[in-house]
């Protein structure tokens, strides 16, 4: 496997490029009193789309995700799709016996999203921690997503990135290891312990995405979630139809206007973060402008919002019995109180979870909710560091 550092060096044209366009929005009409209840609110967006233009420093923040030891591999020269150049972090363990991990970002994030934790993870003495609980941390961007090689040919779905990125610990000469992952990294690292079970010590996930052909249907906790569900799709899953469906129609707007890719994705920080209406309660406002400066810069909006259609070109369904095999920990987000401006679906029933996966860790998360590594990083580390404590070699 071909591997090389990297560093992130965007250019001057390309930073007064991103300036210019914000500052020629052509801005719609809202209706009186419309709020965020019709999308992204007319005035937050105002005020974000000139501070990016006027006052975000994309060069501060560039070097700040430089401070990182960035690279880029060649991965998929052993199956039948196209090469691919995997952009990724390898920061190396300060202990006695690091474990490698790898941590895999979902949509509408990006590497970025796991930037307050690589350090404890990594150097845990370093912040207070145990260094026996130390982690070789790889964070990688997924295919079309960041500094990542944008798939040119179909079939780059959930069950082939899976399996590029246990192509990739071996070429870092991992042979056994750990992974994590929320939303679309949940189901990546879902199939990295379906289908290679043999070099995973064990998964942590923020998501339960598999589910066992056998329904368990009864049960008040199975039906209140249930019930969670059907009113969040009433209300805030038409994103993933066309996504699924119509990602080309979409790509051509979102990635020729910064203020309609603003848009489309800072509505879903709003409703998925712990932020009850308030977004920048929960992420700061430079920290969301550098996640939509790497999907602007990189011009992968297009690429990153098609994963939804090749996840539906290519479902992955277990079959009777089939089960993921490896020790499984979650972290998942509560179901946030009635009356909150941006309800949420919350966790499953762990019955649903233990019909697929070997569960050894259930923890419903006190505070944050769909972005914990980037919302609550003291518990995603916590969380992470407790159920990997016991899979290590020495025990």
């Amino acid at each position: 496997m071909h591997i090389e550092g990297w560093r992130i060096a965007v250019s001057d044209e390309e930073i007064d490029g991103l300036r210019a366009a914000l500052r020629r929005t052509r801005w719609p009409r809202e209706v009186a009193d419309a709020d965020w209840r019709e999308g992204t609110d007319l005035a937050y967006l105002q005020e974000l789309v000139a501070y990016w233009a006027d006052e975000f420093d994309w060069r501060a923040v560039e070097a700040r995700l430089n401070d990182e030891p960035q690279f880029l591999a060649r991965v998929g020269t052993h199956d039948d799709g196209e090469p691919l150049d995997v952009h990724f972090v390898h920061r190396r363990g300060v202990g006695p016996a690091p474990l490698p991990l790898v941590l895999t970002h979902g949509w509408p994030s990006s590497f970025f999203e796991f930037h307050d934790v690589i350090g404890p993870l990594a150097d845990p003495a370093a912040y207070g921690g145990d260094p026996a609980d130390a982690f070789d941390v790889i964070v990688p961007s997924l295919p079309g997503y960041g500094f990542s090689s944008i798939p040119e040919r179909a079939g780059t779905g959930p069950s082939r990135i899976a399996s590029l990125w246990t192509e990739l610990l071996a070429g870092l000469g991992y042979e056994r290891y750990g992974a994590a992952g929320c939303d679309w990294g949940s189901l990546v690292t879902s199939l990295m312990g379906l289908d290679h079970p043999e070099h995973l010590a064990g998964i942590h996930l923020g998501m339960v995405t598999l589910r066992s052909p056998t329904r368990d249907e009864a049960g008040p906790e199975e039906q209140a979630f249930q019930a969670r569900s059907r009113a969040w799709a009433r209300t805030e899953a038409a994103y993933t139809d066309i996504q699924g469906t119509k990602p080309q129609s979409l790509a051509y707007g979102l990635n020729d206007s910064p203020a309609g890719l603003a848009a489309w994705i800072v509505e879903k920080f709003r409703a998925w973060g712990d932020t009850n209406g308030d977004v920048e309660s929960a992420f700061t406002r430079d920290d969301l402008l550098t996640n939509l400066s790497i999907y602007w810069f990189t011009q992968t909006i297009g690429s990153a919002n098609r994963l939804y259609h090749e996840a539906r070109r290519s479902p992955r369904r277990l079959n009777e019995g089939e089960r993921v095999t490896v020790p499984t920990g979650f972290l998942l987000e509560r179901a946030l109180p009635e009356g909150h401006v941006t309800p949420n679906i919350g966790p499953p029933p762990r019955r649903r979870a233990e019909m697929v996966y070997d569960v050894r860790r259930w923890t419903i998360a006190s505070r944050g909710a769909h972005f914990p590594a980037w919302e609550t990083p003291d518990l995603y580390v916590d969380d992470v560091r407790a159920f990997f404590r016991d899979l290590r070699p020495h025990h």
